[in-house]
């Protein structure tokens, strides 16, 4: 039995009491570390309160050689951990999938996710949202635009875009560093870059910050620690920038 557990937000209080259970009684724990994190605990923290040793996964554990996952699933109650809500991801779609191909029963227990989090923190409301995106930290020789292409077809239909910003083992992408290489992407596309940002730290924490404005305002907001997700609004609702007003200080 391979079972995905949505960890939520922020910290350990954010999992759900059914995932909490089945987390306690799994044969075995794994955790999915690339996609997402919890910054209000770390890995030992996890293990105290679940009392049970964690195997933390890199993307290569899980879409290339997911073997181990899979023979322990085979064999026992195996508990999937990752951040947020399980499905989000495609990552984990395709694990379940290939679960499902072995014969292996799976289940997944949900958990609040970013995706939600962010219409009600920043008051933007959900059904108008298209499609979203990711910015990677760029590399040398390598500068993809697809997200600024992404954003500038999304405004294009009046529809607000979620941006994902990259995470890495050492280093997490934050606001002003995403707006920045957004602004140098329409540049290079000869696009105008977007006109107003949603910046959110913390989100699922006790204090998340959340700001709204230009570019150049948020490049030199504080933001904070991670993790940081990014908006870029289309045209607001009047209900929508009297939110912004009151909490984001649009």
């Amino acid at each position: 039995m391979l079972t995905f557990v949505g960890l939520g937000l922020y910290d350990l209080g954010d999992i759900s009491v059914k995932g909490l259970n089945y987390v306690k009684n799994a044969d075995a724990v794994f955790l999915e570390a690339y996609t997402s994190r919890l910054m209000g605990t770390d890995v030992p923290g996890m293990e105290a309160f679940f009392g049970a040793e964690i195997r933390v996964l890199a993307r290569e554990d899980v879409e290339e050689d997911p073997h181990e996952i899979l023979d322990r699933a085979a064999e026992g109650r195996v508990a999937f951990l990752t951040g947020g809500d399980p499905m989000v991801s495609t990552t984990h779609a395709d694990l379940r999938m290939r679960a499902a191909a072995a014969g292996i029963e799976t289940s997944i227990i949900h958990a609040s996710s970013i995706s939600s989090a962010v219409c009600g923190l920043s008051g933007l409301q959900n059904y108008r949202f298209g499609k979203s995106c990711s910015v990677p930290f760029p590399a040398k020789g390598w500068f993809p635009t697809a997200p600024v292409e992404t954003v500038t077809a999304n405004l294009a239909l009046s529809l607000h875009t979620l941006v994902y910003l990259d995470i890495q083992k050492d280093r997490y992408m934050r606001v002003p560093e995403a707006i920045a290489i957004l602004e140098e992407m329409a540049e290079k596309r000869g696009v105008e870059p977007p006109a107003l940002y949603v910046g959110i730290a913390r989100a699922g924490s006790e204090h998340p910050v959340v700001r709204a404005g230009t570019g150049a305002k948020l490049k030199e907001t504080e933001f904070g620690p991670p993790l940081h997700i990014l908006v870029v609004p289309a045209e607001l609702h009047p209900m929508e920038r009297d939110y912004l007003e009151i909490f984001a200080g649009l």
